[in-house]
Order: structure tokens, then C-alpha cells, then sequence
């Protein structure tokens, strides 16, 4: 019996169209959350009662960059990885989709939380983002189990994220 990982799979763009739609959702993202908290991290931030595991602000920028680059390589890989035929097609298109759908939440929250201080809205998105971000690395998985692991640090990340907005939402 053939399974979705034993089909022949053909890359979904050519070589530097492939790369540019990995890395343009990813950089998009990561200007939006730069330009949203800029401004707001030794303002308002600053003024936020923060929980005792709150890491230094350094700490955000250098795990962002980590991170937003195995995102890139991860939806490179799977955009590499479209099968070629048959029903695991329409499951490549669903695990494209919902990694899309995860890069928005995550372009999301920066705005939600430090541009419009609203901080339990920020909360439901970063709960939502990691779902999003869980069912991600399920259905990429199916496909290339490199680009799957290459986010399971992400997972990690916005778990701590949600923990994090939670008990800011909490103190304030």
C-alpha cells in the first residue's frame, strides 16, 4: 500500500519563487512585530507588572531571528514536498494553508498586544497561534518530518508566549 510519504513529491514553485514565498510571509511577520514593539518596549512595556520568568527584552530579537529562520526553512521544505498526484495532494494544500494561517496569527499578536495594548485579545490570538502552530507540525509532518521538527522549537516558544501573556494579562 502506497502512503502520502511514498509519493513521488515535485517542489510547488520553481527554485527562486520557492524561496521568496518561504522567506516573504516570514520577513513581512517579523518587520510587522519589529515596527509594533520598537516604540512600545521602553514605553509601555517598560510599565507592565511582569512576572519573575519574564526573560530580558535581548532575549526576544535573538530567539525571533532563530526562529523566524527555521519557520522559512520549514515552509521552503514543504513547498518542495507537494506530492505529484493522488489524495495526499489536497492534505499538502491543507498543511500549506494552516502553515499560512499560523504565520498570520503570529503577525497578528505583536499589533494586538504592544500597538493597541490590548493584551487580552492578545491572549486568545497566541492561544489560537499555538494551535495553529501544533496542527502545523502534524499535517507537515505527513510530508517532510525535517520541516515538522525544524518548528517544534517555535511550539515551545509560543507555549512559553501564551504562559507569558497569560500572567502579564494576570498582573495587569
Amino acid at each position: 500500500m502506497t502512503t502520502a510519504t511514498d509519493l513521488p513529491a515535485r517542489p510547488a514553485l520553481a527554485a527562486s519563487a520557492r524561496l521568496a514565498a518561504a522567506i516573504l510571509p516570514v520577513a513581512v511577520t517579523a518587520y510587522l512585530g519589529s515596527v509594533s514593539t520598537q516604540e512600545n518596549i521602553p514605553t509601555w512595556y517598560e510599565g507592565l507588572s511582569k512576572p519573575s520568568f519574564n526573560p530580558p527584552n535581548w532575549v526576544f530579537p535573538v530567539a525571533w531571528t532563530i526562529l523566524y529562520t527555521m519557520i522559512a526553512v520549514a515552509l521552503w521544505r514543504l513547498l518542495g514536498a507537494m506530492p505529484q498526484t493522488g489524495p495526499s495532494r489536497w492534505g499538502w494544500w491543507l498543511a500549506l494553508v494552516v502553515f499560512l494561517v499560523q504565520i498570520a496569527l503570529n503577525a497578528a499578536w505583536s499589533p494586538v498586544f504592544f500597538t493597541a495594548h490590548a493584551i487580552g485579545t492578545a491572549l486568545v490570538v497566541v492561544v489560537a497561534l499555538l494551535v495553529m502552530v501544533l496542527w502545523t507540525i502534524r499535517l507537515t509532518a505527513r510530508f517532510d518530518a525535517l520541516a515538522a521538527w525544524l518548528l517544534v522549537p517555535y511550539a515551545a516558544w509560543v507555549a512559553f508566549a501564551t504562559i507569558l501573556n497569560a500572567a502579564i494579562l494576570r498582573l495587569n
